[in-house]
């Protein structure tokens, strides 16, 4: 009974930790983005995350200023694997983007601001500033429409998004655990491939040894010098 007891005050406290964590881990990005000029270097903005297979990814980024105002700031998504996931041009204001992950990959959100007008009246240094948003796996769903349509009350609704969340970290955890497999294995095979070409070498230093002290000999008889 004691056991079963400590193991759901373990439980429930991971639950309260996840639910306190939670929003830290989902806030904001922040940062300026400063303007280029079209024929000059090009100034491109990139973060970078990772996904596991079949994972949601939901992108989303507050752009200020608006269309019009002599800056273009385009945005593109893309992943370690090479697939393209939107390619938003000239964007402002909220704008989101979603893809599901194809694979295990890292994937890149970038930002590029060109400066389309010769100079922006009263603006020395012309910049944009991007508020980007990043949420994967259960922080990507729609809790809210998942309430509204089980009819789940506040509580349930974030037990079940914590539960979720647990078992993507357990799932993450078993990964990295087969991938510490496959290292291990491939360091021993490795290790053991080393041992026996370091005997191998060994013994071909020897054989190479004696036969050095065998030719030697044979050519000092040869020359009547032992």
């Amino acid at each position: 009974m004691g056991t079963i007891s400590l193991n759901l005050r373990s439980s429930f406290g991971l639950l309260l930790s996840l639910l306190f964590i939670s929003p830290i881990l989902s806030s904001a990005l922040k940062f300026d983005l400063p303007a280029h000029n079209a024929h000059g270097t090009r100034n491109e903005r990139c973060i970078r995350n990772f996904a596991s297979n079949g994972q949601l990814v939901v992108i989303t980024a507050i752009v200020s200023g608006q269309k019009g105002d002599g800056q273009r700031v385009n945005m593109h998504i893309k992943d370690s694997l090479g697939n393209e996931h939107g390619h938003p041009k000239d964007i402002a204001g909220e704008v989101r983007q979603s893809f599901t992950a194809p694979g295990d990959t890292s994937f890149d959100v970038c930002f590029d601001n060109q400066l389309v007008a010769q100079q922006i009246r009263g603006v020395s240094h012309p910049f944009r500033q991007i508020e980007l948003d990043v949420d994967i796996g259960a922080d990507a769903r729609d809790w809210s429409s998942i309430q509204a349509q089980e009819k789940l009350k506040p509580m349930e609704t974030d037990l079940r998004r914590m539960e979720e969340m647990v078992s993507e970290i357990v799932e993450e955890m078993e990964y990295l655990r087969t991938r510490e497999q496959k290292l291990r294995d491939t360091n021993e095979s490795t290790n053991e491939r080393v041992k026996w070409f370091a005997f191998g070498t060994m013994g071909m230093l020897v054989g190479l040894g004696a036969w050095q002290v065998v030719y030697l000999r044979a050519y000092f008889r040869s020359k009547h010098l032992i």
